[in-house]
């Protein structure tokens, strides 16, 4: 069982937590949020929390193939009024930032976010390790084998990928401990840059990375490798999701990051009955 300082009170990983997706973008793959205005988003957040929730995600730039990218003041821009209002109607409810730049998780985390989601895993700002550290909060470290503009020019195929994910993690495990970071989980990054065969085999894998001794976040919702298996689109790629998950979970997920929260948490119900002979709790 993993636990993790939030702010001052200390989050008991004694189930597989639910991470909720905000996009504070116009332009994500799924749903770009933004133009809901800031009402709409805390009516999504409301419904995130009726619906399971543990904590939620607040992203302003988008990964997704061919997406553009900003510059850190327009990325706080978005960001920080999302994060605040989050923060002042439901303060018990713990917010991550999805951000690879330094001085947005430093905004954000001083604006009411407690957890610092970084796609790049450490690479693509020099100062996030040691930002994070000195913020003390915990760190969601991602495998990413190149920049979001030319990981889907050369992908890792199948028989690379565990191994390629693995020398990096314990890399960047490694410069984590060194900055003062403390609580950590590990996102083997499903999509980024990988071929769809490597994406099944390191989820049929996932539960090898329970050696590195840290919370483990799969990040599939809705993404490429399901629906393009299934032959639907990512409209219509939650059933797909739904199996996926529970096969993350069966294979030591800790966390799931999700745009659909009641899916999820159904999956995990059952799963945790399935896991104590009907009991839930």
């Amino acid at each position: 069982m993993f636990t993790w300082k939030l702010h001052q009170q200390l989050a008991v990983f004694d189930s597989p937590r639910i991470m909720g997706i905000i996009n504070a973008t116009p332009d994500s793959f799924v749903e770009g949020h933004l133009g809901r205005g800031l009402d709409g988003i805390l009516a999504l957040v409301a419904q995130m929390r009726a619906d399971g929730v543990d904590w939620v995600d607040v992203g302003g730039q988008s990964t997704r193939p061919g997406s553009i990218r900003l510059d850190v003041g327009e990325e706080i821009t978005r960001v920080i009024p999302v994060i605040e209002a989050i923060r002042n109607t439901y303060p018990d409810l713990p917010i991550s930032i999805d951000t690879y730049h330094a001085s947005v998780a430093q905004a954000a985390v001083q604006a009411g976010a407690s957890i610092v989601n970084d796609v790049s895993g450490g690479q693509y700002d020099e100062s996030m390790l040691t930002t994070v550290g000195k913020l003390g909060v915990p760190y969601i470290l991602m495998h990413a084998p190149s920049t979001p503009n030319t990981m889907h020019q050369s992908l890792v195929e199948k028989e690379q990928v565990f191994e390629s994910v693995m020398r990096f993690f314990r890399t960047q495990i490694h410069k984590a401990r060194e900055a003062g970071i403390v609580d950590l989980a590990l996102d083997p990054g499903f999509g980024f840059g990988k071929t769809p065969a490597a994406n099944f085999h390191l989820l049929f894998a996932l539960d090898q990375l329970k050696v590195l001794a840290v919370p483990v976040l799969a990040g599939i919702s809705r993404k490429r490798m399901i629906w393009q298996t299934i032959g639907a689109t990512h409209e219509t790629a939650l059933n797909g999701t739904t199996a996926l998950h529970m096969l993350a979970l069966e294979k030591g997920a800790t966390i799931l990051r999700v745009h659909d929260v009641r899916a999820a948490w159904e999956a995990r119900t059952l799963w945790m009955a399935v896991q104590n002979g009907g009991a839930t709790t």
